[in-house]
């Protein structure tokens, strides 16, 4: 299934799942216009095009002002955008999600995804963050952690509290993250 960032988003609100608020443009003035929906700066300003690495190619821009806001909706829209992921051509940069910055204080991976080979549901996780996740995977595999569940049983206690030690989670901490991955499953 191929969908946007905003699009996944819509999901995860939907199942009671925490996410920014965040706005769609097509052109840089609806851009400013959803700025100004949200409550203050910092602004994220985000090419929504399908293909990962869009930080990295210069498709994630932060806006400290409106200014900034019209500025970055005008270089995004107006350009194809190249990721490791696009190839050389690149994507063209039709929609921004305009979004309310956040403070992050750590940034771990996670997903949880079929696995055909074992007929199990992997939810894998990482204290490394998400950016360059498969260099991470290849170069050091002991900063991946694995756990299986029988999706003929569902997801249990015990499969989030093990995530959540694997990922030095603790306290209200991990327990946050366990009703969040019980919602996310």
């Amino acid at each position: 299934m191929k969908i946007h960032e905003y699009q996944s988003k819509e999901l995860l609100r939907k199942h009671g799942i925490a996410v920014p608020e965040g706005y769609i443009a097509t052109d840089p003035e609806g851009a400013c216009r959803a700025a100004e929906k949200l409550s203050g700066f910092p602004i994220m300003v985000k090419a929504q095009i399908q293909a990962g690495g869009r930080g990295k190619g210069g498709g994630v821009r932060i806006s400290r002002n409106l200014d900034e806001v019209l500025e970055n909706a005008l270089t995004l829209l107006s350009k194809s955008l190249v990721t490791p992921q696009t190839g050389p051509q690149g994507k063209r940069v039709r929609k921004l999600l305009v979004e309310q910055g956040v403070a992050i204080s750590r940034e771990l991976y996670l997903s949880i995804i079929p696995d055909r080979a074992t007929a199990k549901i992997m939810v894998i996780a990482s204290e490394a963050g998400g950016m360059d996740i498969e260099e991470v995977a290849s170069q050091t595999p002991e900063k991946i952690l694995r756990t299986e569940i029988n999706p003929l049983t569902g997801i249990k206690e015990h499969h989030g509290l093990s995530v959540a030690q694997g990922l030095n989670l603790s306290g209200s901490v991990s327990e946050k993250f366990v009703e969040f991955l019980n919602r996310l499953y």
